[in-house]
């Protein structure tokens, strides 16, 4: 039995097209489609919904040149149409309260989520500040995912990175010490080509 996802639908198809550009061509995303990935990234779903995460938009060329020694010098920062880069945001108390506004100015009934919201709020006061940032990262790499896919899905490229300086990044962006940059993503249209997709042999994968 061949449990192959079929080429021919359209996210198995853009899965399997997908790849870490290392070089665009400069060429700027156009801002409809730009804006359309920003909606893929907003509706990623998280733990609570509470969505930890804050995402700096980079498209001006000056700052790309102030970022790039941060980014060990590595091409995708300086091609780019534009730089997302994915932070997470420690202030998982006040996600929570604004959350909570919204739903409430959404017609939800206040003693039907009172209940949710004390439990989402011992939740955040028994995490140490180290596991409030871990947290917050985790949650903020299932927004990348959505990245990564919806760039390709829209008709352009990216590439996932981790190699920078977060403490340079935030000093150059101006970051409040609660936005801690993560990870970055480059978008734009690629100028390399994708090589092979080696992954491990699904029996090494999935533990049946």
């Amino acid at each position: 039995m061949n449990n192959k996802p079929d080429e021919h639908t359209d996210f198995a198809r853009i899965v399997k097209e997908r790849y870490a550009t290392k070089m665009f061509d400069g060429k700027k995303v156009p801002e409809n489609l730009l804006n359309q990935l920003f909606e893929l990234i907003r509706l990623t779903p998280s733990s609570f919904n509470i969505q930890p995460w804050k995402i700096v938009v980079v498209d001006d060329a000056e700052m790309k040149e102030k970022l790039s020694p941060a980014s060990w010098g590595q091409t995708q920062i300086k091609s780019c149409s534009h730089l997302l880069v994915f932070c997470a945001n420690k202030d998982i108390a006040g996600n929570i309260g604004r959350l909570e506004e919204m739903m409430l100015k959404n017609g939800a009934n206040p003693e039907e989520i009172k209940g949710y919201f004390e439990m989402m709020r011992t939740f955040e006061k028994n995490l140490t500040e180290d596991q409030r940032l871990s947290w917050a990262q985790r949650q903020t790499y299932l927004a990348l995912g959505n990245a990564l896919n919806g760039a390709k899905a829209l008709g352009f490229d990216s590439c996932p990175m981790e190699g920078f300086n977060p403490k340079s990044y935030s000093e150059i962006l101006g970051l409040p010490e609660s936005i801690v940059p993560t990870a970055l993503c480059p978008i734009g249209y690629a100028s390399d080509k994708q090589g092979s997709k080696l992954r491990f042999d699904e029996s090494e994968v999935f533990q049946k």
